[in-house]
């Protein structure tokens, strides 16, 4: 069987795959790491309609001659879907009060919709709180989206502008020990919620970042750790940093917030930027697309026995 991808002849060979689910379902995962996703499916010059999804994924490689795969990248796909969410929100706004009760239904099983609830959870979340039960206002769910969109359209831009308030609120961070012991509990919770809001945002611009190719992803820190391991780790000091605070514990969020969550931030901040710097150098060198196919043949498919 042999395979194209956006018209160009993928070299893998098949030794496992048994039906064409098989192979699909290790082709998926490959183009997702490549910040890709599948379009289309033409199955020897036959379109492949989602009705006949269950019947063709069941289907004998051997009977196949050529598959035809188209993709979008991710980035394109979350920029479509934002700009819809802008445009449902719009709609919502302009419904009766009984219209709005049952827009939610219908809104659920939408593209867009669906694709937010896989791709982008929390923006998902905010979508049911405004148009399922109204805990949330649409001008906050309509900047919320914006701000994304941001992150998604330009991704270097939108990581190097928070620099003034990455720094701002690490200093901030630092004072929160004193704060929570004078009684500056709305100074204290305010430092808190800008902190994780800026951390929540330099994660999904990584991922963007990722998606996009403008760092791999397992680009290298300065202390030789990788940025998903990074992450990983400030994602457990954040925890800790969260239960010390509820428990009012200022002695270990002292020592949290000065010797562990401030610089760590830091630390993956500086680290996303040289590697962008870095993958830039490297593209420019290399005369190479990171999103065209096919990849590197060291990222692409193990080569087996051709069926």
């Amino acid at each position: 069987m042999e395979i194209r991808i956006n018209d160009k002849t993928l070299d893998i060979k098949l030794d496992t795959e048994n039906t064409l689910g098989d192979v699909l379902s290790g082709l998926g995962q490959w183009l997702g790491t490549c910040g890709h996703r599948i379009s289309e499916l033409i199955v020897d010059g036959s379109k492949v309609k989602s009705s006949m999804i269950e019947e063709i994924f069941s289907k004998d490689v051997k009977l196949i001659q050529l598959l035809d795969i188209y993709t979008q990248s991710t980035a394109e796909l979350t920029a479509a879907s934002l700009l819809n969410l802008l445009e449902d929100i719009e709609e919502y706004e302009n419904l009766d009060h009984d219209k709005k009760s049952e827009y939610f239904n219908k809104w659920k099983e939408s593209a867009a919709a669906l694709f937010l609830c896989a791709e982008l959870k929390d923006l998902y979340a905010f979508c049911v709180s405004v148009f399922s039960d109204g805990s949330m206002d649409t001008k906050t769910l309509t900047v919320i989206t914006e701000e994304i969109q941001r992150e998604v359209n330009d991704p270097v831009s939108e990581i190097t502008k928070i620099e003034p308030i990455l720094i701002d609120i690490c200093d901030k961070l630092i004072e929160l020990p004193l704060d929570i012991q004078t009684g500056k509990d709305s100074k204290a919770a305010n430092t808190i919620q800008i902190f994780t809001a800026v951390t929540d945002k330099i994660i999904r611009i990584f991922r963007q970042l990722c998606i996009q190719g403008y760092i791999l992803p397992d680009s290298i820190s300065a202390d030789d750790v990788t940025l998903n391991e990074l992450i990983i780790n400030f994602g457990k000091i954040l925890k800790d940093l969260l239960d010390a605070y509820e428990k009012n514990d200022t002695v270990l969020v002292g020592d949290l917030t000065e010797y562990e969550a401030s610089p760590m931030l830091k630390e993956i901040y500086t680290a996303i930027l040289e590697n962008i710097v870095k993958q830039a150098e490297s593209k420019n060198n290399d005369k190479t697309s990171y999103t065209q196919f096919p990849v590197d043949p060291e990222n692409s498919p193990p080569a087996q026995d051709k069926s």
